[in-house]
């Protein structure tokens, strides 16, 4: 077996650029039951942004908000909207991590650098990877600090209850037309990922919109990235949509696991989460499509879960809206009993459900 050049341990963090941290925080944390656990800004000596770290089992999410209308973190979130910067994976080596890729032709994005502060130090480097999304590598064995150097322990007086979000399941991207291949290769080539996964056309079209689709994973699995492209439909697809309002390529939706989807899901919903609907008559025929399941159909039916299966076990999912005014970024929910795929026998009807938002914001 050929040697892992690029060890990964997990998914560190997803730092998002927004126009308002402060008020996302807020949102995360009251909807999606995050913890905050750490802030960067002013108060910090950070003069020039302002950035919430929040936290559930093994999720981070960081939310960061720009202080000066010129600044990148600014021109970004007018460019795009709310939407993911950095997809930070946490590496035993970093300055490793960024010779490897870089060598094999990644462009660098930022070279290795140490952070420091009295809880120890964090060595951080980074590589562009589509749009204007990057990957950091962080190696962070030699840190006891809550988050990084720079970062202060910040709590809210409010205290949600976590709804059961366990980690990142894998994560979306969408590129433009015909560049599918060149990022699969990158993956493959840059970062010694494996092709996992093919869909195409034929096996995700509805009569208006198709798109093309195959997912990479790292050595050990822990990171998974499906990438995206739009194919030719008789309208215009929600590979393209997002591409039209998010101005370019970009992380498309982040998917979360859970050990328990009926609670998540009812919890997200009571807390004015929306998610895409599918029709009552995708249940009539679930048990025949799917086989025997765990779970009582009626609760699966009230909150609009969906099921798959493939020859290692089934999957229950369900897509939220786009969490931004802009139909760009959004969440899946998945819990896994057994099943590695990605809810292929789903597409279609989740597809339709996605259409029919798109034809009220009249983008279809």
């Amino acid at each position: 077996m050929e040697q892992d050049f690029l060890p990964i341990n997990g998914t560190d963090y997803v730092e998002f650029y927004v126009g308002n941290a402060k008020q996302s925080a807020l949102y995360y944390q009251y909807a999606f039951g995050y913890e905050l656990i750490a802030y960067a800004g002013p108060e910090t000596g950070v003069k020039d942004r302002a950035s919430y770290v929040l936290k559930q089992d093994k999720i981070r999410l960081v939310l960061t908000t720009a202080l000066q209308a010129e600044h990148p973190i600014a021109e970004h979130v007018k460019t795009h909207g709310d939407g993911v910067k950095v997809l930070a994976l946490w590496v035993d080596d970093a300055r490793k991590s960024f010779e490897e890729t870089t060598k094999r032709g990644a462009k660098a994005y930022q070279e290795p650098t140490v952070l420091q502060d009295e809880h120890g130090e964090v060595v951080i480097s980074g590589i562009h990877t589509y749009g204007e999304t990057v990957h950091l590598f962080v190696e962070r064995s030699n840190y006891s600090g809550i988050f990084l150097p720079g970062y202060v322990p910040r709590q809210s007086t409010y205290k949600p209850e976590p709804i059961g979000l366990k980690y990142i399941d894998h994560c979306v991207g969408n590129v433009g037309w015909g560049e599918m291949n060149t990022w699969v290769e990158f993956y493959e080539k840059v970062m010694g990922f494996n092709l996992l996964i093919t869909f195409d056309d034929k096996d995700i079209s509805t009569d208006y919109t198709a798109l093309m689709s195959k997912v990479v994973s790292n050595g050990n699995g822990f990171i998974k990235f499906p990438i995206n492209e739009p194919a030719e439909g008789k309208k215009k697809s929600q590979i393209e949509e997002y591409i039209d309002f998010y101005q370019g390529a970009g992380v498309q939706h982040l998917a979360i696991a859970t050990d328990d989807i009926i609670h998540t899901v009812s919890e997200l919903r009571r807390r004015g989460v929306e998610f895409l609907e599918v029709p009552n008559t995708y249940y009539d025929d679930l048990l025949d499509r799917v086989g025997s399941i765990d779970e009582d159909l009626q609760p699966l039916k009230d909150l609009n879960i969906l099921v798959d299966r493939d020859d290692e076990g089934y999957l229950l999912q369900i897509f939220t809206k786009p969490v931004q005014d802009r139909p760009t970024v959004f969440y899946e929910i998945i819990q896994r009993k057994g099943a590695k795929s990605f809810g292929k026998g789903n597409f279609k009807a989740l597809f339709e459900a996605i259409e029919r938002e798109q034809e009220l914001r009249g983008n279809l």
